[in-house]
């Protein structure tokens, strides 16, 4: 190595060494980690209308089973299973022979007690003439006039068995006593039907209007009575006098596979006490059921809401802020220096995805919708607003 390597290399030594002292001698800072990014959102206030909700069952407004009210073999049908039918329209026939031949009988029979009468008649009119010139007895003027009598009760008597007869005659045509959607036929053609007890031959379901009924608890009533009442009054009306329709207390209605409460309907009914077995009481809604097919059949389980008022200026949150643990349910607020606060809530109804709080923030509080897991209470964030996530 020459004198100017050696030089060189000895001086690139000494540097490196200066480097690493200076190393040695420089401390360890702890850099804090960034606040994390929250999305908040004020809470939205509006008018909101309060409901209660239920569980209900539809039920058809008109149901009848048609049955056979004269014995006979049942001769025909007029329908196709399934149809819809109006009132008054043929759905059976049973050989009606037996009956055409008991009426034609029954007919016989008072045209006889008519010639029979008008024979008496005759007898008693010729015996007034005769006892006028003491031509015959009192006794035989009186029992003219009794068989004149006698024939005039025989006249009522065939004649009710010409109405009876014609009535059994009129049974053998079956009709739909009222309109709607025809069963199947429970009968085949050339079976013997009525024998013994009225045999069941189909039946029939309306479906417009459709009833749909439920069941409110003791508390819930006395709430909505107190509403009603006051209602009334402001409206200039005595409820003591008006009937559950006239009160026109609307209700909504909702299926299992609907969003929502699409159906339209009114209270109708509800009864006049308090089950004490299940403290509720039983109410009717009715539905128009107007859609094309029916979209409300018998038997169906329903959701319901009945509007009981409406509170102003309520406050509502998106549902995804709030949480809950054992103290209950709460959300998470930042305040004016950024840090996390936990304040408890209680919660009104649900709607479209948004709560109302009807205690626990204010219109002007800043509530963490996103980022939940990140926030702490005590802990700093970094909020961001999204205008769209109310």
């Amino acid at each position: 190595m020459s004198l100017s390597q050696h030089r060189w290399f000895c001086q690139y030594l000494i540097g490196l060494l200066a480097l690493l002292l200076a190393a040695c001698e420089s401390k360890n800072e702890y850099i804090a980690p960034p606040a994390p990014d929250v999305t908040v959102s004020k809470p939205i206030q509006k008018n909101v209308t309060e409901y209660l909700e239920f569980t209900g069952t539809t039920r058809s407004v008109g149901f009848a089973e048609v049955k056979a009210r004269v014995s006979g073999i049942l001769q025909s049908m007029h329908f196709a299973p399934g149809v819809k039918v109006k009132q008054g329209d043929l759905l059976f026939i049973i050989d009606p022979e037996p009956y055409q031949a008991e009426l034609e009988a029954a007919q016989a029979e008072l045209v006889s007690a008519k010639a029979e009468l008008n024979r008496a008649q005759v007898e008693l009119n010729r015996a007034e003439q005769l006892i006028k010139k003491n031509y015959i007895s009192k006794t035989d003027y009186l029992r003219r006039k009794t068989e004149r009598d006698v024939a005039q009760a025989s006249i009522g008597l065939k004649a009710a068995w010409v109405h009876s007869a014609e009535i059994q005659l009129a049974y053998t045509q079956v009709t739909a006593p009222i309109a709607g959607r025809v069963g199947r036929n429970m009968v085949d053609i050339g079976n013997l039907v009525g024998e013994g007890d009225a045999t069941l031959l189909t039946t029939i379901t309306q479906y417009k209007p459709m009833y749909v009924y439920f069941h409110l608890n003791e508390r819930d009533l006395l709430s909505l009575m107190t509403l009603r009442g006051k209602e009334s009054k402001q409206a200039g009306h005595n409820s003591d006098l008006m009937s559950d329709q006239e009160l026109d207390i609307p209700l909504l209605l909702g299926l299992a596979d609907e969003d929502g409460y699409p159906h339209e309907g009114v209270l109708d009914f509800g009864e006049s006490s308090i089950n004490t077995s299940t403290g509720t009481i039983e109410l009717r809604g009715v539905f128009s059921n107007s859609e094309k097919p029916p979209r409300l059949l018998p038997g169906l389980f329903t959701r319901l809401r009945l509007p009981i008022g409406t509170t102003p200026d309520a406050l509502l949150v998106n549902e995804r802020a709030i949480a809950a643990d054992q103290s209950g349910r709460y959300v998470l607020v930042v305040n004016n220096e950024n840090k996390v606060e936990k304040r408890p809530v209680t919660l009104g109804q649900h709607l479209n995805g948004m709560v109302v709080i009807e205690k626990g923030v204010k219109v002007d509080d800043k509530v963490i919708i996103k980022g939940l897991q990140k926030a702490r209470p005590g802990s700093v964030v970094s909020p961001q607003t999204d205008s769209k996530a109310g």
